[in-house]
């Protein structure tokens, strides 16, 4: 994962202005309890999304984009994330390919060109890299990636956690192509949904993050075209600018749904404090008990710390600190602290509001079951802590 490092840029912290209008985020807000009970996607949130811009957010300037930095799009997703958890988690997806892209534009790259085009002409990019057994992510896969002599690749395969299920455009996705069983590839690649060669089975029936509808994807030899061939890497651990721009746009992305989650959590909490009345303080409202005051200040030193550590580590990408071979774990500690902080916060502000955080007519235990499924999304949290160990250790490219 050298090729993360990053170069200096042109510019400076994040500088642009919020894309989304607070009563459009009120509206999402309404909705997402909706969405959830119903198990459905967000097509209302999305059409606003896309009216207002918000999925050119990384796309440069140049092709008809926001140029906003990973800076600018951390702090519009936890805006987002706030009101609309599963909306912002799903369309991360979208973002972190044109994020990818824009990453190998500045760097005089031009592999993905043609998806900064298709997303400024409003397409949708969707990406399919969980697999089922496939704990090595993208230095592995269990799809079979078969070259087709003209650069091209034939998948065949399943994917899972297809978040975007409903309306995807084009799947950035990977597999093997084992042709060559002493020098198996993995192949990354994006098919078009016109194409064919694939199929959505509805799997998505889960705990939280209901409306991204990931359900699985079925490819049964779909087809990417060679134009649309990304990287054909050695199979193992990538060291390429392609793997680099993915890891550097999609993980804080990430990080800001859960914190933007936690946040939310957090400020009912306090509302509930500040309205429940205790006959055991004579009347007064639980923000005089001493108990809930030790939870809110843990729950606050918990909160500002994600938010120091993720805002900090998006600052230093988008103005080129060099952090050198440290920048992969510098991104996976963001993410991590922000995962497991905003489970803990969460947890915190149920105790808080106390047993009516329980009903389903609560925000809360909404927030609380959309907060688990932060370990899961990869890195994982067995795959984080094993690659900033190694990583400060000096070990990360040891044989183990």
């Amino acid at each position: 994962m050298n090729q993360i490092v990053r170069a200096p840029v042109t510019g400076t912290d994040v500088s642009s202005k919020p894309v989304l209008s607070d009563d459009i985020l009120k509206q999402f807000a309404a909705r997402a309890g909706e969405y959830d009970r119903e198990n459905s996607f967000f097509h209302e949130d999305l059409a606003e999304l896309r009216a207002a811009g918000y999925l050119r957010l990384a796309i440069p300037k140049e092709f008809g984009g926001l140029g906003y930095s990973v800076a600018d799009i951390v702090r519009e997703q936890a805006r987002l994330a706030y009101h609309a958890p599963s909306t912002a988690l799903a369309i991360n997806m979208h973002l972190y390919w044109t994020g990818a892209a824009a990453y190998l534009w500045e760097q005089d790259d031009h592999t993905l060109d043609w998806l900064l085009r298709e997303a400024g002409a409003g397409k949708i990019f969707a990406a399919g890299h969980g697999e089922v057994g496939n704990d090595l992510g993208l230095a592995n896969s269990a799809v079979v990636a078969e070259p087709l002599g003209d650069g091209s690749y034939r998948f065949t395969g399943r994917k899972i956690f297809t978040s975007l299920s409903p309306v995807w455009d084009w799947l950035g996705l990977h597999g093997l192509d084992n042709s060559d069983p002493a020098q198996p590839k993995i192949v990354h690649a994006f098919i078009r949904r016109q194409d064919g060669g694939h199929r959505t089975e509805l799997t998505w029936d889960t705990i939280g993050v209901r409306a991204t509808r990931s359900d699985d994807t079925i490819l049964d030899g779909a087809v990417a075209r060679a134009p649309h061939v990304a990287r054909v890497l050695p199979a193992g651990p990538p060291d390429d600018p392609f793997i680099g721009g993915i890891l550097s746009t999609a993980i804080p992305g990430i990080a800001a749904v859960y914190y933007g989650i936690a946040k939310r959590a957090f400020d009912l909490a306090i509302g509930s404090a500040q309205r429940r009345v205790s006959a055991a303080l004579g009347g007064k409202t639980y923000a005089h008990h001493p108990y809930t005051q030790r939870d809110v200040a843990q729950a606050a030193i918990e909160l500002d710390s994600i938010w120091a550590l993720l805002d900090r580590t998006a600052r230093d990408w988008a103005n080129g600190v060099d952090h050198g071979e440290l920048w992969p774990a510098k991104i996976f500690t963001a993410k991590q602290h922000a995962v497991d902080g905003a489970r803990r916060v969460v947890d915190l502000a149920t105790k808080i509001a106390g047993a009516s955080s329980l009903y389903k007519r609560n925000e809360l235990e909404r927030l609380y079951r959309d907060v688990r499924s932060g370990p899961f999304h990869p890195p994982t949290t067995d795959v984080a802590y094993d690659l900033i160990g190694r990583s400060y250790l000096g070990v990360l490219n040891a044989a183990q």
